[in-house]
């Protein structure tokens, strides 16, 4: 249930790739060394896809248990693909990069405080969550200053008091600070994760793969 790696030597292995409870959508044409490991420690079925014909999903891709928020610049061939899944949210305009600008699980979505309310309220009632907008750390891109699963959000350790409170109060799930790969506060990038396991970034050090099993419960 534990472990790290890298994606062909780049430890930030959240940009390439998107983890659900039952899913994770990876980019045609990953090493077989990285999908088998999501695969066993996350407990999960790949699904392989470019988004708008780029290798970045983690950014392009957000969602929960019942629906995805994709790019608006996405493919009919590749939305054929995840709609399969899950119902599909194409986030259109210039604030596109989903994976980007929302922070998503079974409970909540805190997305971009610059986004539109009533885009915002769209995406929460796609997702049948509550959702905030905030900024984590001073970082308005929430869905790569935090990591959510069911059990648990670790976020940038700069975010302070008051941000985390604006997600507590929609939320009753564990909330902590946390980085990877030596520091960085950008955990979406280094992290992919579920209620089941997760794999880490290959340069996350052992304290701080400690504070991510501590945030999400693995310790129980």
């Amino acid at each position: 249930m534990t472990g790290t790696i890298d994606l062909t030597g780049d430890p930030h292995i959240g940009v390439y790739a998107r983890a659900f409870e039952d899913i994770a959508i990876v980019y045609p044409g990953a090493p077989e060394e990285f999908t088998t490991a999501l695969a066993r420690e996350l407990d999960l079925e790949i699904v392989s896809t470019f988004i708008q014909g780029s290798r970045i999903i983690g950014s392009l891709v957000a969602g929960n248990s019942r629906g995805l928020v994709v790019s608006g610049l996405a493919t009919d061939e590749e939305l054929a693909v995840l709609s399969e899944y899950r119902d599909i949210f194409l986030l259109e305009g210039p604030m596109n990069a989903a994976g980007n600008v929302i922070l998503a699980n079974d409970h909540v979505a805190a997305v971009h405080p610059d986004m539109p309310i009533a885009v915002a309220e769209e995406i929460g009632s796609f997702l049948a969550v509550p959702v905030v907008r905030l900024s984590l750390g001073g970082i308005k891109t929430v869905g790569m200053a935090g990591f959510a699963t069911n059990e648990g959000i670790l976020v940038h350790p700069r975010t302070n008091d008051t941000e985390i409170a604006n997600l507590e109060r929609v939320i009753d799930l564990p909330i902590g600070l946390g980085s990877v790969n030596m520091g960085s506060g950008l955990v979406g990038t280094g992290l992919l994760a579920n209620s089941k396991g997760y794999l880490a970034g290959s340069a996350t050090t052992g304290f701080e793969l400690g504070r991510i099993e501590e945030v999400f419960g693995y310790l129980e």
